[in-house]
């Protein structure tokens, strides 16, 4: 069985419905479920989310960086010991939005990211990633409130959903792709059943 289960895509994706339809079905089922967010979900990792997400402009390799700092916080302080427990633990957003977003779309290198992250997480990876794979102009257009990411366009968008799509090619044995235009608890459902195999 597969606890911890990420749930990845482009900017507008649905990933945090999907997220609470996830915790629901397992929650109803009598499973104990950590909901965690990247960047986010511990203190130290809220005032890095705040810088990342609604400073001015940064340079890739801090913005990688930073990114990497609140996941090592979050890895150690939360997601290690809830599966340490026994609960689930499903993460709106991994380390693999590193890989898409400042590896693939910044142009970092997705191994050079990769080494970063899993130097930071120290063993705590996600036994499943799920890509919501939803146009990024569908996706952008889904979105109430931009922040300094997001607003990098469409452009920059298709180039993270181009890296998402080759990190389903490279590492199969983790990663999968759905389609993220359906229902969200239809989506949530199958995710449940993947992980629970």
């Amino acid at each position: 069985m597969k606890r911890y289960v990420g749930l990845e895509g482009v900017d507008g994706s649905g990933k945090s419905t999907v997220a609470q339809a996830c915790r629901e079905i397992l929650e109803t089922a009598g499973e104990r479920v950590v909901l965690v967010r990247e960047p986010g979900g511990t203190e130290l990792g809220e005032e890095i989310r705040r810088l990342l997400l609604h400073s001015h402009e940064m340079v890739g390799w801090a913005e990688a960086a930073l990114f990497a700092a609140q996941r090592a916080q979050l890895a150690a302080e939360v997601v290690r010991p809830a599966l340490d427990g026994g609960a689930w633990v499903l993460s709106d957003r991994t380390y693999y939005s590193s890989l898409a977003y400042q590896g693939a779309a910044r142009g970092l290198g997705i191994d050079k990211v990769r080494a970063l992250n899993e130097a930071c997480l120290d063993g705590v990876l996600p036994d499943v990633v799920v890509v919501l794979d939803v146009d990024p102009k569908v996706a952008l257009a889904r979105q109430s409130g931009i922040d300094r990411i997001g607003s990098a366009g469409l452009e920059f968008q298709r180039e993270v959903a181009a890296g998402y799509r080759h990190l389903a090619r490279v590492d199969t044995s983790r990663v999968i792709v759905v389609d993220g235009s359906g229902s969200p608890d239809v989506i949530a459902r199958g995710i449940i059943e993947e992980a629970m195999r």
